[in-house]
């Protein structure tokens, strides 16, 4: 009998390439089924989704004017909304919170995370004034009060460059003041992809990153692979394997239930070309890490499970910027500013941001 000359990796492989077949037989078919759905759709079909697109964009821009976000009874803030109308050709909703008295120590412009919205951030922006620092923050495009439908972001590069713009608009309001970039999540990845163009960097003292969105990785490698291709056949398509809804975001209980009723948060599965978006801007900036040279601070908690906070410290370890600092807290979760603790993390945030001022202005802390 003649014998098998075989390594044996023959009976390994074959159920790996079965699988694999029957996988992209199930992508090619649902690709198939969506190219065929699109090419049904009449003018009449696809007019009356725009126009559903557009009335939720004016319900949620109502929202957002509604939001109890204001000054209150507190005359020694100065508080506005507006619409922006950025490069992308979309109305953008901002806010800002300026202090009515006192010369400003420098601007924060906030940048808010995936599915979230600016209006989040008013009780740390109150912290911020109260220490003389003014601040601006801006809906994305598809979130909180902005145009687009709800959750879907055509590219991220379109927020980098409506950053850019927002933050020329404020530093040509507010000559000669200095001004910080703030970016929490996928803000934190459009924030540092902003800094690398020298004329948004020119334009910074500094950049502040809480849980940067720097190392991402699809639910699954097929995921990956077919993302780009999803990304332009059906690219509003909610991919439901992707919805991280369920995961912890903050210790604090109420945080969470706040968070998770505001009909301002995107709460639905993730958008195919939202995510590969994502995907997309997270593997360029991996790849740049030495090529950063705006000086930074990156807020991590070492318990985040929405993003890597390992990530975090590679930026911080590779960057060439001469002005840079870390801090992970420990067992703390992915929105650090809604972590009990968020006071502390604030005033973090606003002693790195003068010491960022003292050291431009060449002001030494006395050490004797």
């Amino acid at each position: 009998m003649e014998q098998q000359l075989t390594s044996g990796a023959s009976n390994r492989i074959i159920p790996i390439l079965r699988a694999l077949r029957t996988s992209l037989i199930f992508v090619y078919t649902v690709l198939l089924s969506l190219l065929l759905l699109r090419r049904r759709l009449s003018p009449s079909q696809c007019s009356s989704k725009r126009r559903r697109e557009e009335e939720d964009t004016l319900r949620r821009r109502a929202l957002a004017e509604d939001l109890d976000v204001s000054c209150g009874n507190d005359h020694r803030l100065r508080c506005s909304n507006s619409l922006f109308f950025a490069p992308s050709s979309h109305a953008l909703f901002c806010r800002s919170w300026l202090p009515v008295s006192g010369d400003l120590k420098g601007i924060l412009l906030i940048i808010h995370g995936l599915n979230e919205h600016s209006g989040r951030y008013a009780d740390f922006a109150r912290q911020l004034t109260s220490s003389n620092f003014g601040v601006y923050a801006m809906d994305w495009i598809g979130h909180g009060g902005s145009d687009g439908l709800h959750g879907y972001v055509p590219s991220l590069d379109h927020v980098v460059a409506d950053t850019g713009a927002f933050l020329e608009k404020i530093k040509s309001e507010n000559p000669g003041i200095p001004c910080f970039l703030f970016g929490h999540s996928t803000g934190g990845a459009v924030v540092l992809k902003a800094a690398s163009y020298a004329h948004i960097e020119e334009m910074l003292e500094g950049i502040v990153l809480t849980s940067p969105a720097l190392r991402v990785k699809p639910a699954h490698p097929i995921v990956g692979a077919m993302a780009p291709i999803f990304s332009v056949v059906a690219p509003k398509f909610q991919f439901k394997g992707a919805n991280k809804r369920g995961i912890p975001v903050s210790r604090d209980p109420a945080a969470m239930l706040a968070k998770y009723s505001d009909p301002l948060v995107y709460t639905g599965p993730i958008r195919v070309r939202t995510g590969h978006e994502i995907l997309r801007i997270s593997s360029y900036l991996m790849r740049s890490f030495r090529s950063v040279t705006v000086p930074f601070f990156v807020l991590h908690g070492t318990a985040d499970k929405v993003t890597d906070p390992l990530a975090s410290q590679d930026l911080y370890n590779e960057a060439a910027s001469k002005f840079k600092e870390i801090k992970l807290y420990d067992g703390f979760l992915h929105d650090l500013l809604f972590e009990p603790e968020r006071e502390e993390i604030g005033q973090d945030i606003i002693n790195w941001m003068e010491k960022r001022l003292s050291a431009s202005l060449g002001i030494v802390d006395n050490i004797w």
